[in-house]
């Protein structure tokens, strides 16, 4: 298998992707105190489902890089490594995970849309996992109570996330070539 080469045209669309994990993850609703519901997640499906995964996992790694070195793009308008090594940076190193378990499906898109969701709904395991590991190791929590503060809230909401990406990504790929 050759290796791919990104044209000026992936780097166009990562870029975009970047720019709206950023803007998405600015939009907060402060559900629980320490862990806000953002639409990060909904631009990280969505750019996954709209760019492809090797594009999508690209902007996921510039957008961590740039909050990593003190860009103020987490939620909050964050920024730093402490962020990233925090109780809930967990779930944003996940993200890579999301990604990597994404890719893994992405072969057998051709067998359907339905492949999409569960792509998406086991890369949202795989993150819920990694943050929910990360943060009972940070805080001490127990992992029952860890799940019912980290994971139970955030289920329904990330479900209609998953639903949004794959239904505009597919309408959107209709119109605009990627």
């Amino acid at each position: 298998m050759g290796r791919r080469t990104f044209t000026v045209s992936d780097i166009v669309w990562c870029a975009a992707m970047t720019a709206l994990i950023v803007v998405c993850s600015w939009i907060t609703v402060p559900l629980i105190p320490d862990i806000p519901f953002t639409m990060q997640t909904f631009a990280i499906f969505f750019a996954l489902e709209f760019a492809g995964a090797l594009r999508g996992t690209v902007s996921l790694l510039v957008f961590l890089a740039l909050g990593a070195v003190g860009v103020p793009v987490f939620s909050g308008f964050r920024g730093g490594v402490g962020h990233l090594v925090g109780p809930t940076g967990g779930y944003l190193v996940g993200f890579i995970l999301t990604c990597a378990v994404y890719r893994m499906f992405e072969k057998q898109f051709e067998s359907g849309r339905a492949f999409h969701y569960v792509s998406l709904a086991l890369a949202l395991v795989a993150c819920y996992a990694a943050g929910t590991v990360w943060f009972v190791i940070q805080t001490k929590t127990p992992v029952g109570a860890a799940v019912v503060k980290c994971v139970l809230p955030y289920i329904a909401p990330d479900a209609v996330k998953i639903a949004l990406a794959v239904f505009l990504a597919s309408k959107l790929k209709k119109i605009i070539k990627v």
